[in-house]
């Protein structure tokens, strides 16, 4: 889990202060890992630390540091005594405030080290300098909790995921994988009334007549999932980003629907091998057909480490 700026930016722009509540450590069984965070203001939150009474009560202190503070606090919970949770491990929780001065006083570059804890020293102790030192040559750092100071590394550039068609699948697809922090979703339709009245936050929604007009502005190593309403968009889609370059492609439809592509695929100029390399049909056959059921699939498949986002095979269409 990665210090994620992109998030708290948005929250803060929206809602002024905000605290972010992050598990700097757990011990035994515990609702979620170290690095798990959520962000909570004064009238909601948004990410999770593992819900139920931990994520209340967490939720309550950081609205009361907002209101009262302090800036900074760190505590250790022990799920049982504290909680009444069946767990039966403990968390260290770091609770900090955030607004739009302080982001702009902190260098997002690969590790974000700064001090949370009760008595710690204002400048960075060895122990963090080393960590930093570490990061600074390559290594891979993770989230430490040390002589009161919190080190987080900086969450990785978000991969770029574009959804192609505002349809049943498309909708259901946004709806799974949007909350996902390390995935920034460009969403496209022929016309705004097919995208849903409320799109999910940091969903970026492109309305285009001829949606591979946009093709060419994705970046090379974008994801593709391709579901629209029309075969000939489709086809269109898949022609484009041959010639345009994707990490993955993915395409809805039956095996008939595949058979034909291909081979007006080749008929373009592309041989076996490029064709290949678009996936469909999408999905996990094993969940069934339903738009959320497909959506499921899709999600599984993207998050698996060595995964691309359109694998599996499901008859649609």
């Amino acid at each position: 889990m990665s210090f994620a700026f992109e998030p708290l930016r948005a929250a803060v722009a929206a809602h002024g202060r905000v605290a972010r509540v992050v598990i700097a450590r757990h011990e035994g069984s515990a609702p979620r890992e170290a690095g798990a965070a959520m962000l909570v203001w004064e009238q909601g939150q948004s990410g999770t630390i593992g819900g139920g009474a931990l994520e209340w009560e967490a939720a309550r202190r950081a609205r009361a540091m907002l209101a009262h503070g302090p800036a900074a606090r760190v505590e250790r919970v022990p799920l049982g005594p504290a909680m009444g949770q069946c767990c039966g491990g403990a968390v260290t929780l770091a609770t900090e405030t955030w607004d739009a001065a302080r982001l702009e006083g902190v260098a997002a570059e690969t590790l974000i080290a700064r001090p949370v804890g009760d008595g710690a020293a204002a400048t960075p102790p060895l122990s963090v300098q080393r960590l930093a030192a570490r990061a600074r040559s390559g290594h891979a750092v993770a989230l430490t909790l040390t002589e009161g100071w919190l080190v987080e590394p900086v969450a990785a550039p978000a991969r770029d995921l574009w959804i192609w068609g505002a349809g049943h699948v498309g909708r259901a697809l946004v709806d799974v994988l949007a909350p996902l922090p390390d995935i920034a979703i460009t969403w496209v339709d022929t016309a705004p009334e097919r995208f849903p009245d409320a799109v999910p936050e940091g969903v970026r929604w492109l309305v285009a007549v001829n949606p591979p007009d946009l093709v060419a502005h994705a970046p090379p190593a974008a994801e593709h999932l391709i579901l629209t309403y029309s075969h000939a968009i489709d086809l269109e889609l898949c022609h484009r980003l041959l010639a345009h370059g994707f990490a993955s492609a993915g395409l809805i439809g039956s095996a008939t629907k595949w058979t034909r592509f291909r081979k007006r695929l080749r008929a373009l100029g592309y041989v076996d091998a490029q064709i290949s390399r678009i996936a469909c049909p999408i999905g996990d056959p094993a969940l069934g057909k339903h738009p959320q059921a497909i959506a499921i699939g899709v999600a599984a498949a993207l998050l698996r480490p060595a995964g691309a986002a359109a694998t599996g095979r499901e008859e649609v269409r």
